[in-house]
């Protein structure tokens, strides 16, 4: 059966906007999820509210009120009672994203820690959310804690191999030991078999240095990380040699933006615009022969009245370059970090609203959570790669020399 109108539209946003409250998004939410819940009531029923008809199978028998946490604030529910079975949906069941349910955690936390209170105590009224006790912060916590260990450390070898990977590194701070110490959020992604982008790993470490990115890609490794063609990522000199202890057969692609930022650093401000403008020309020729040709062109040109900056392009050569080998149609894709950055943005723009951590496990459960959700989405979104392509890049025998680690026996800190 179908449920008719309770409600008409028109009328009840005008009467709304007419009343001017500030509550309105809220007060509208709350309207319409009663609304829905009371028409899938009458259509369990096999009739509306109040309604005599043979074709009824159930009857209602008053409500009972639930608190709805939503983006807009905490909703007052009525959810329907019937004379015989019940009806809960299950969408009211889970009352959180893991994303959202993991930052309500950490801000809870927060404020039962006495992480400065007040700030806590706005921003819970900010995202208006009433009434967090310690039980339902305990039982959140545990439910995300499970999830995203479940998500972290999942084996890898079923969706591989993973041909090309992107390994980038985000700055949060955290409360330890009565200070606010940074830490370093290392996230690396990767492209699989089936052609789809995949969250590969998170861990948060002391340091960006050599041990944290080593015992990060030991990880992955030992999770079963395999066939991978090409690492792209920033030239920090611990993330390069961990790529080379722990994936010897794969090249290694210095971030063509990162690069360019370094790049003009070495370059005079005023003759910036002319170097960036070769440097870009660089990456739009058609092919691979064109690509090397132009890059000569360019060292050339600089030799002469920036010597400096063309030693400094001639030093990256092969960094820069080693998507060449690769097919022209996903160059784009394989020759920066910008990909990551997006995510990274989507990551920050959560962790931004806690500011500092009260410890290394609210990390987790947060960055986590929103990790296991785009890695949801990017599973179930159209490919990244296809298969034909993906099938010619693993057939490259392309591989780009990186130094060894130095020390190996460094154990890397992570949480």
């Amino acid at each position: 059966m179908t449920a008719g109108p309770s409600i008409d539209p028109a009328r009840f946003l005008d009467e709304q906007l007419a009343q001017a409250s500030p509550d309105l998004m809220r007060d509208l939410l709350t309207t319409f999820v009663n609304a829905l819940l009371s028409a899938q009531a009458d259509a369990v029923c096999g009739a509306g509210y109040g309604e005599r008809s043979p074709e009824r199978v159930n009857s209602r028998n008053g409500y009972r009120h639930r608190d709805l946490d939503s983006r807009v604030g905490t909703l007052d529910v009525a959810v329907p009672k019937l004379r015989q079975g019940s009806l809960y949906p299950e969408w009211l069941l889970e009352r959180r994203k893991r994303a959202e349910r993991a930052l309500t955690s950490v801000v809870a936390t927060c404020y039962l820690l006495g992480v400065s209170t007040r700030r806590m105590d706005k921003l819970v009224q900010t995202l208006g959310i009433t009434g967090l006790s310690k039980s339902q912060v305990s039982v959140m916590a545990r439910e995300l804690d499970e999830h995203v260990e479940e998500f972290r450390t999942r084996r890898l070898e079923d969706a591989g191999p993973f041909t090309f990977v992107a390994a980038d590194a985000l700055v949060l701070k955290v409360r330890e030991g009565g200070r606010v110490v940074p830490v370093h959020v290392l996230v690396a992604t990767g492209v699989n078999a089936d052609g789809h982008r995949e969250i590969l790993g998170v861990q948060v470490t002391s340091s960006e240095d050599g041990a944290g990115w080593l015992g990060f890609f030991r990880d992955l490794v030992a999770r079963g990380l395999t066939g991978v063609k090409l690492v792209t990522s920033d030239a920090h000199a611990g993330l390069v040699s961990a790529i080379g202890a722990t994936l010897p057969g794969a090249g290694w692609q210095r971030c063509r933006t990162h690069y360019a930022a370094n790049l003009m650093s070495a370059t005079p401000k005023s003759s910036w615009p002319w170097v960036k403008a070769l440097l870009h020309s660089i990456y739009d020729q058609p092919d691979a022969e064109a690509v090397h040709a132009q890059f000569d062109r360019v060292v050339d040109a600089l030799s002469e009245k920036l010597p400096a900056v063309a030693e400094h392009l001639e030093g990256a050569r092969a960094d820069i370059l080693a998507f060449t080998p690769f097919p022209k149609e996903i160059w784009r894709q394989i020759w920066s970090n910008n990909p990551s950055e997006r995510l990274n943005r989507e990551i920050r723009r959560r962790t931004d609203v806690v500011g500092i951590f009260p410890d290394r496990g609210s990390i987790i459960r947060l960055v986590g959570a929103v990790l296991a959700e785009q890695h949801d989405e990017w599973a179930e979104g159209r490919r990244y790669l296809g298969l034909d392509v993906l099938a010619r890049a693993q057939a490259v025998d392309h591989t780009t020399s990186i130094e060894e680690v130095t020390e190996p026996e460094l154990q890397a800190l992570t949480a």
